[in-house]
C-alpha cells in the first residue's frame, strides 16, 4: 500500500520538494476498491472508530481517540475551565475510562498547538495511559515542558519534536502534519491515514494571509491532500456563527500602531498570555514609537520567555524591562503588557485598577486596551472593570471600538474554504458547543455536501467508518464524565460534593450542636446554632429559638435512658425536621449539619 516501509513512531523527513515528499506516502484512494490493509494473504476489515472524549458540546477539554483494530492514537489532551456553578473547581479534564486496559495499544499522542484547552490535561493523563510517545512542534513543546515543571512528581514525558512538514507512522496510522494559522505560532493540522481512509483534523485554525510572527497557512498542501480522496474532515466549529472571513493579525498590528502614534500617556494592554502574535504586534509598535515594554503576569512572562528563546518573538535588546522599572520612565515611553482582559480577580489588570499592584498605579492619562473578545459569562465582570477605569479618568479601548483583537478561529467563509479545499466525503464538525456544530454542518450543505454525510456527534458518541468507507454515528456511548481538578485532587470531587458546594453557595449552612448526657440521654444546656450564608443569628433570635425547640423535641422523642441510641438516626431526624421547618419560615434550603456530642 505504501511505497516505503517505515518503522513505528519514526518521523519521515520530507524531501526538498513537496512533490517528492508526497510520493513517500500516499493516502488511500477510495476508488481503488474498498480500502483494505493486506495482512499476509488476508484482508483486515476492522472499522475505524473516532471517539471524542471532550471538545464537542463545549469549548475546551479537547481530546479525540482514533482506534483501528489494536492500534490507538490520540489527538490533543486539553482542559476546560469550570462553569459558574462549579465553585472551587480549578479546571476539568477528559475522562479516560475508555482507555483503561488499552494502554499497550496506544501508539502515540498528537498535539495540534500549545493552548491549554489542548495541552492542559497532559500532566494528569499521560501516566494513566502508560506514558506513550507524544508528538508536537517546537513552541508547543516549550510550553508543555514549562507546565510540567509544576508537576515534578510525574514521570518524564516521551516527547518527540516534529516539524510542520513531517510525516510519521504510528501502527496502522500514517500522520502528515500541515501548517495552519491560529493565535499562537506552530499550530498544525493533521492528515491521519488509516486502512479505511484519510481523516483531516484541522485543529484550531483560521486562514490569515498576512499573519504576524508566522507564515500563512499551507493552503497548497491542504489542497494537495484534498486531491487524494479524503474520507472525512474534522473541522473547528468555534466561530461557525460569525459571517465573513477572519480578521488578519496584521490588521490588528496596524490598529496598534495608530493607537501608539496618537497616545500621549501610558498604554496598559491586557490580552491572553498565549497570543504570541499579539505580543509581537505590541512589541513592534513599542519599538517603532520609542517605548519600553514591561510584561507582567506569570503566564504572560513565561510564554514571552519561551517564545523569545525559541525565536518566535523578536525584540530588540533593551525593549523589555522588569515591571518594577516602569516608574523610571516618562508615561509616554512605557507600555505595560499584562493578563486580566477577562476581569479575572487575581490577574494583573484587576490589581492595577484596584490599586493593589506593587508598582503600577492608575494615572489620569493612562489608556487601557482590552485586546481580546469577552468570553461568554464574563461580560458583567469586564464591564465592572471598565467602569472602575473610567472612574479614575483613564481611557478604555476595546474590540468593539476598533480592531484591537482578532479571534483565532475560522469564520464562516474560512470554514467553507476549508471544506472546498479538502473536498471530503464526510464532514464531522468538532470543537464547539452543539449549536456551533449544527451551524457548521449547515455550511457544509451550503457548499454542496450531501446532508446525509454531515455527522453531528457529541462527547462519547462514536463515529464509525467501515472498510468500505461508509460512516455513521453509532448508538454506543463512551463515558465522558467531568473529571474535576481541585488543588491536588484529581477526580475526587464528584457530583455529590459539587452539589453540596452549590447548596452552600446558594442557601448557606446551618449547624446545630447538641451536647447529650450519656447516662440520662438528656440535652445539657441549650442547642448551639451556627449559620454561614443563611441568616445572621444575632438578628434572627425568634427563628433560632424556635429551631432550638424543634431540636429538643426530636431528641426527646428519639432517645431513652434505658435503651441504646442510634445517634445517626437521631441526627438524620434533626436534619429532616429542621430543614423542613427552616424552609417553611424562609423558603430557603440551607445545608443542615447536626452535630451530636455525647459526654
Amino acid at each position: 500500500m505504501f511505497k516505503k516501509t517505515i518503522t513505528a513512531a519514526t518521523p519521515i523527513q520530507p524531501n526538498d520538494s513537496e512533490k517528492t515528499a508526497a510520493q513517500t506516502i500516499h493516502s488511500p484512494k477510495r476508488e481503488t476498491s474498498p480500502v483494505q490493509m493486506r495482512t499476509g494473504n488476508n484482508y483486515s476489515k476492522n472499522n475505524l472508530r473516532i471517539i471524542p472524549l471532550g471538545g464537542l458540546e463545549e469549548v475546551g477539554r479537547n481530546m479525540t481517540v482514533f482506534e483501528y483494530g489494536q492500534d490507538i492514537i490520540i489527538v490533543d489532551m486539553g482542559l476546560q475551565f469550570p462553569d459558574e456553578d462549579m465553585p472551587g473547581i480549578d479546571y476539568i479534564i477528559p475522562d479516560t475510562t475508555y482507555l483503561k486496559g488499552k494502554e499497550k495499544n496506544i501508539r502515540g499522542v498528537l498535539i495540534t498547538h500549545g493552548h491549554y484547552d489542548h495541552i492542559g490535561a497532559i500532566p494528569h493523563i499521560m501516566e494513566k495511559i502508560g506514558n506513550p510517545p507524544i508528538y508536537m512542534t517546537e513552541l508547543t513543546r516549550g510550553i508543555v515542558m514549562k507546565r510540567q515543571d509544576d508537576f515534578k512528581d510525574k514521570a518524564p514525558l516521551n516527547i518527540h519534536t516534529v516539524r510542520k512538514t513531517d510525516r510519521i507512522r504510528l501502527g496502522s496510522f500514517n500522520v502528515e502534519f500541515f501548517h495552519v494559522n491560529h493565535t499562537i505560532p506552530d499550530a498544525v493540522g493533521l492528515a491521519i491515514t488509516s486502512p479505511v481512509g484519510t481523516i483531516i483534523h484541522t485543529g484550531d485554525f483560521k486562514f490569515d494571509h498576512s499573519p504576524i510572527s508566522d507564515a500563512p497557512a499551507d493552503v497548497a498542501k491542504i489542497a494537495r491532500l484534498g486531491s487524494e480522496n479524503i474520507l472525512a474532515l474534522m473541522s473547528d466549529s468555534t466561530d461557525s456563527q460569525t459571517p465573513g472571513y477572519s480578521i488578519s493579525e496584521s490588521k490588528i498590528a496596524k490598529s496598534m500602531d495608530e493607537i501608539f502614534e496618537h497616545t500621549e500617556g501610558r498604554l496598559i494592554i491586557a490580552t491572553f498570555a498565549a497570543l504570541i502574535s499579539r505580543i509581537q504586534s505590541v512589541v513592534s509598535a513599542a519599538e517603532k514609537h520609542g517605548r519600553k515594554v514591561a510584561v507582567d503576569g506569570y503566564s504572560m512572562r513565561t510564554n514571552v520567555e519561551i517564545a523569545k528563546n525559541l525565536g518566535y518573538l523578536q525584540t530588540k535588546k533593551n525593549t523589555l524591562i522588569p515591571i518594577n522599572k516602569v516608574n523610571e520612565y516618562p508615561d509616554n515611553k512605557v507600555v505595560i503588557l499584562c493578563t486580566g482582559a477577562q476581569g479575572e480577580s487575581n490577574a494583573v489588570l484587576m490589581r492595577i485598577v484596584n490599586g493593589e499592584h506593587r508598582f503600577v498605579k492608575v494615572h489620569k492619562d493612562d489608556t487601557f486596551i482590552f485586546s481580546s473578545s469577552v468570553i461568554p459569562g464574563n461580560e458583567r465582570t469586564v464591564q465592572a472593570l471598565m467602569d472602575a477605569i473610567y472612574r479614575k479618568d483613564a481611557k478604555v479601548i476595546h474590540y468593539k471600538m476598533m480592531d484591537v483583537h482578532a479571534g483565532g478561529h475560522a469564520r464562516q467563509e474560512d470554514l467553507k474554504m476549508m471544506i472546498n479545499l479538502v473536498r471530503p466525503k464526510y464532514l464531522l464538525p468538532i470543537h464547539g458547543n452543539y449549536f456551533m456544530l449544527k451551524l457548521h454542518g449547515e455550511l457544509g450543505v451550503s457548499v454542496g455536501m450531501d446532508p446525509k454525510n454531515i455527522l453531528i456527534g457529541g462527547n462519547g458518541k462514536v463515529f464509525e467508518f467501515d472498510y468500505r468507507g461508509n460512516g455513521k454515528v453509532i448508538d454506543e456511548k463512551i463515558s465522558t464524565n467531568y473529571v474535576m481538578v481541585d488543588g491536588l485532587g484529581v477526580g475526587d470531587i464528584g457530583e455529590v460534593v459539587l452539589r453540596d458546594r452549590q447548596v452552600l453557595a446558594q442557601d448557606g449552612m446551618f449547624v446545630i450542636t447538641v451536647i447529650i448526657d450519656s447516662k440520662t440521654k438528656k440535652i445539657i444546656g441549650k442547642p448551639q446554632v451556627t449559620s454561614r450564608g443563611f441568616i445572621f443569628v444575632k438578628e434572627n433570635f425568634d427563628l433560632v429559638n424556635a429551631t432550638k425547640k424543634k431540636v429538643e423535641e426530636v431528641v426527646e422523642q428519639k432517645t431513652s435512658a434505658d435503651l441504646a441510641v442510634n445517634w445517626d438516626y437521631v441526627k438524620n431526624n434533626i436534619r429532616e425536621v429542621v430543614g423542613s421547618f427552616l424552609y417553611s419560615k424562609t423558603q430557603r434550603r440551607p445545608m443542615v449539619l447536626p452535630v451530636v456530642i455525647e459526654v
